[in-house]
């Protein structure tokens, strides 16, 4: 009797020790699992084109740049476009901003006068000019990859977006909205994952001005307040982010997403993604969002409609045994719900119906 009870005051110590353990085993998790989710798993390919310096005379090179713009330079020197040669050409400043030594001579000759360097500024690109002329300096290079294929043909082109307004070549300083105010959800506060340093993050994270899915919210106000609502995917709290759904340089699909309607979605609910024998048609034509509000609702599982039987009568519509509806004026759609019955609401390998 007493070795049993020994054993059993053991047991309790040991069950103690790792209730305690639990907290800080899931805190490592969580932070590992931040460190990780900023960065592609995989970032883009592009075939880098650097045309040599002509005439080579109107080149000074990323030293005399430096001596001026030494932050800027510097956080340059950290980003894979520092690395990038082709053909024994190295990718510097002047790849992008153009022949530096107009600028660089009417600066010095300005010897701080303002309206001097002001014009000096306008005698290289500081990306300045209006967005097409923009764009078209980035797309030199990343129009060979496959995520910036439709970018000519996306919705940001056409709101008259540029890639300098989200990606920066030099992060100097953060962005700072000081008239912006923030709301935090409980959910978001209680689930959030650590934040990586901002350095870190930037280098990590396709170069972005500021993490996602605050550049994103900074125009689509809208979407920032559907994921404020009681359920929403974990986009808010850093566990999922904009582009795990959409591709913002553009793709074929509707609302740029980066795969086409329902498979968007099943890249993450696998267990959806059938092929099943019996189809549920709305999945494969319409796709998930005939039945769900992707980013957010207060109903459960996102429905569109308070209760599931309303769900299923956007579709399956008519009363009184008329076709559609098999059921009587007193059944399940006027007073329970149809997946009661209808538990395959996605697919069935088993019953026509849904049944199971």
């Amino acid at each position: 009797m007493m070795d049993i009870r020994a054993r059993c005051r053991n047991v309790s110590r040991i069950c103690l020790l790792l209730i305690a353990e639990v907290p800080l085993l899931l805190s490592g998790v969580l932070a590992a699992s931040a460190q990780k989710l900023p960065q592609p798993p995989q970032g883009p390919s592009v075939a880098a084109k650097i045309a040599k310096p002509t005439p080579a005379n109107q080149y000074v090179g990323n030293d005399r740049c430096r001596s001026c713009h030494r932050p800027e330079f510097l956080e340059f020197g950290q980003t894979p476009h520092a690395q990038v040669v082709v053909k024994g050409v190295r990718m510097t400043c002047e790849t992008c901003h153009g022949p530096g030594k107009a600028h660089s001579d009417a600066e010095e000759a300005a010897h701080g006068n303002a309206v001097k360097e002001a014009a000096a500024n306008k005698l290289v690109f500081g990306f300045h000019a209006n967005p097409k002329e923009n764009t078209e300096r980035c797309l030199s290079c990343h129009l060979t990859s496959r995520q910036q294929d439709f970018f000519a043909h996306s919705a940001h082109q056409y709101a008259g977006i540029s890639c300098n307004q989200c990606h920066s070549m030099h992060l100097v300083a953060a962005i700072v909205h000081p008239t912006q105010v923030e709301f935090v959800s409980a959910q978001r506060e209680f689930f959030s994952v650590p934040a990586l340093p901002e350095q870190n993050r930037w280098l990590h994270n396709s170069l972005l001005k500021e993490s996602e899915p605050g550049l994103c919210y900074s125009c689509h106000r809208t979407v920032e307040a559907q994921f404020a609502l009681p359920f929403h995917h974990r986009v808010p709290e850093g566990l999922m982010k904009c582009t795990d759904c959409h591709n913002p340089h553009g793709t074929m699909n509707h609302f740029m997403l980066a795969q086409t309607h329902w498979e968007t979605c099943v890249r993450c609910h696998v267990e959806e993604r059938g092929p099943f024998l019996y189809e549920h048609p709305p999945v494969r034509v319409m796709g998930c969002v005939a039945c769900h509000n992707p980013h957010g609702g207060v109903n459960n599982f996102l429905l569109v409609r308070r209760q599931i039987r309303f769900v299923c009568l956007q579709c399956h519509t008519g009363f009184h045994g008329q076709a559609g509806v098999p059921h009587g004026r007193l059944g399940f759609q006027t007073s329970g719900a149809c997946t009661r019955c209808h538990i395959a609401v996605h697919g069935s390998n088993f019953d026509e119906t849904l049944l199971r």
